[in-house]
């Protein structure tokens, strides 16, 4: 961000207002619609657990669900249907489900072209600060939802989320704002965003 908008909008968080970087909203939204496709099934019921394990059953799932902290031993037992994970170990099958998943997602390729839609990119709606509980003589005024089309950017956010690179990620929103209005600085910072197809 430049120092310009930097003196304009100044310490937004100073009078209460609640939000976030463009970055890590980027972040979020890349990792919401990573969650909004997979099992919908929470992993505390039968169909749910069972749907991951399928998933996780080949070496490179089990390797995850060892990093997760699950033992060998113990990760042959469940296959084999000797014992059933317990509420721990089945938080240990989930989190290993979402690591390979994400890890597959980006190694196929298909995070990048869900995002890249054909060259058409996705809709991007932003929603600015909160400001309900900034005194009214600090609040911005006129600061509103914006909708843009979010082309050409894709690529390089995926790379920066898998990598947590937020330095990145937040000159890429950035990018991405340049083209609001001359109020742009406004949505430097927002309280989130939303994508779609």
């Amino acid at each position: 961000m430049s120092s310009q908008s930097q003196d304009e909008w100044g310490e937004w968080q100073k009078h209460g207002a609640r939000g976030m970087t463009g970055g890590q909203a980027l972040a979020q939204e890349i990792e919401r619609v990573v969650r909004a496709h997979g099992i919908a099934s929470p992993v505390t019921t039968r169909r749910g657990l069972n749907a991951r394990l399928r998933y996780l059953d080949s070496p490179a799932g089990r390797a995850a669900l060892r990093e997760a902290g699950a033992s060998p031993r113990t990760v042959r037992d469940w296959y084999a249907r000797r014992t059933t994970p317990s509420r721990a170990s089945r938080e240990k099958i989930d989190t290993a489900y979402w690591n390979r998943r994400r890890e597959n997602l980006i190694r196929s390729g298909q995070l990048k072209r869900y995002f890249n839609n054909e060259g058409r990119g996705v809709r991007m709606e932003i929603y600015p600060v909160d400001q309900t509980a900034v005194p009214e003589k600090y609040r911005r005024p006129n600061v509103q939802d914006r909708s843009i089309q979010a082309r050409y950017v894709w690529d390089d956010a995926v790379d920066a989320w898998k990598d947590d690179d937020f330095g990145t990620l937040d000159e890429i929103w950035d990018d991405l704002i340049a083209d609001l209005d001359s109020d742009w600085v406004a949505y430097a910072y927002v309280s989130g965003i939303g994508t779609s197809a």
